[in-house]
């Protein structure tokens, strides 16, 4: 392989099952970049906040390679917060796999690979988060990708219910709702969707059904 001088600081390369988006359940190679200009006050994943190790381009390629599966899926912290990123989506494109990216929403999406499946957070009130919502991407979005709201309350609700309409999201792309654990109980959530008839995608995080752990493995 040649050399590739691009790097990026990777938290963690491992091999699990996808607990989220449409692709749950699937076997999934995740690369976890390390950083995130947000600090959502229910985040899971903030030992991705620092540290890591610097690796090549290529060195994250072959170790993807070993794991001996398709599906990957580049994550964070916030991955497009570093600018490797996106020669790290398209060299995986490239090598024929199937690829997804979870990004906060917060940074520009444009630049990502249009192979990619872009699962983009939009984040409610009760984040702590909402003013970091970058609304220029959702005329970005298209049938390859997913929005997703992780809503902790009532009034999260009320305003995800409101954006999904406002900006005809689930005619642009698959809309995911998700209960913080410990603040909404999963079965009110799927209630309030069903009374109301919003064509959204329920979902919890299988991962934690599965493990206990907030670590996706």
């Amino acid at each position: 392989m040649a050399d590739n001088p691009v790097r990026l600081r990777i938290s963690e390369i491992f091999h699990s099952i996808q607990g989220e988006s449409s692709r749950i359940g699937l076997p999934t190679v995740f690369v976890r970049l390390t950083g995130c200009p947000l600090r959502c006050v229910w985040c899971d994943t903030e030992y991705a906040f620092s540290g890591g190790e610097m690796k090549s381009l290529d060195d994250v390629m072959v170790t993807i390679a070993e794991f001996g599966c398709k599906t990957i899926c580049v994550t964070g912290g916030e991955p497009l917060a570093q600018k490797g990123c996106i020669d790290l989506l398209r060299a995986l494109c490239d090598a024929g796999y199937s690829v997804s990216l979870e990004t906060s929403g917060a940074l520009d999406i444009s630049e990502v690979d249009p192979r990619v499946a872009r699962i983009m957070d939009i984040k409610a009130p009760g984040s702590g988060e909402e003013d970091k919502n970058r609304w220029e991407n959702i005329p970005l979005l298209n049938a390859n990708d997913e929005v997703k709201f992780v809503l902790a309350s009532a009034t999260d609700y009320a305003w995800a219910a409101d954006v999904v309409k406002r900006e005809q999201l689930t005619e642009r792309c698959a809309v995911l709702f998700s209960p913080v654990q410990g603040d909404l109980s999963p079965t009110t959530l799927a209630e309030w969707v069903v009374r109301d008839h919003l064509p959204v995608r329920f979902q919890l995080q299988l991962h934690k059904v599965l493990w206990g752990s907030e670590r996706a493995r």
